[in-house]
C-alpha cells in the first residue's frame, strides 16, 4: 500500500500562529485540501493524518476535545477517507518518542497497514514533518502554507523533496513523481 502522511494544522487546515485550536466550529480547510486529497485518492494513496497536539501535554485542552476537532474535520472532508489519525499529546519537553518529528507515529502506522514506505509521502508546513517524512524513509513535500516560508527561510539546511505553495500542488507533484 502506497500512503500520503498528513499534517494537519497549517497543511489541512488554517492555523493562527499562537492558538491551540480545541473548537471543532473553528475547523477551516484550506481550498485546495479536498480537491487535493481526492486526487490522491483517485491515484490509489491511502491518507492518514499525524499531528503533534502539544496543547494537551500543555493542558490546554483535553484528548476529547482534539477527538472532537478530528471528527469534524472528518464529516467536512466527506466522501475522502482518511484512514486513521494520530497524534501526540505531548509537550516538547516531556521528550516523547512519538512527537515529530520521532517517527514512532509514522513507523506504527507504517506496520499496522503495511505500507510501502518507498512508495510513500509526508507533506507538512513544518520542518518537523520534513524530518519525520525523511526519518520513515518517505519523501517529504512542504507546503508553504502557514509556517512553510517562515521555515524555509529559518532553517536553510531543511531540505525537503519538494516545496509547494498549497496541498493541491503538493498533491499534483506526488501523482506526478510517483508515475515516474
Amino acid at each position: 500500500m502506497k500512503a500520503v502522511f498528513l499534517d494537519r494544522d497549517g497543511t489541512l487546515i488554517y492555523e493562527k500562529p499562537g492558538v491551540y485550536l480545541c473548537n471543532p466550529k473553528q475547523v477551516r480547510l484550506y481550498k485546495s485540501t479536498r480537491p487535493a486529497l481526492k486526487l490522491l485518492t483517485q491515484n490509489g494513496f491511502k491518507l492518514f493524518i499525524v499531528s503533534n497536539q502539544s496543547g494537551i501535554g500543555r493542558g490546554y485542552f483535553t484528548a476529547k476535545e482534539v477527538n472532537a476537532v478530528h471528527a469534524r474535520l472528518q464529516q467536512l472532508l466527506k466522501p475522502t477517507v482518511i484512514e486513521e489519525i494520530v497524534f501526540c499529546p505531548h509537550a516538547p519537553d516531556e521528550k516523547c518518542a512519538c512527537r515529530k518529528p520521532q517517527p514512532k507515529m509514522g513507523q506504527d502506522l507504517i506496520k499496522k497497514y503495511h505500507i510501502d514506505v518507498k512508495q510513500s509521502y509526508m507533506i507538512g508546513d513544518k520542518k518537523a514533518d520534513v524530518e519525520f517524512g525523511h526519518a520513515l524513509g518517505c519523501k517529504a513535500v512542504l507546503v508553504t502554507t502557514a509556517n512553510g516560508q517562515r521555515h524555509l527561510k529559518k532553517y536553510p539546511d531543511l531540505h525537503p523533496d519538494k516545496v509547494a505553495t498549497n496541498l493541491l500542488n503538493a498533491a499534483k507533484f506526488i501523482v506526478k513523481d510517483s508515475k515516474l
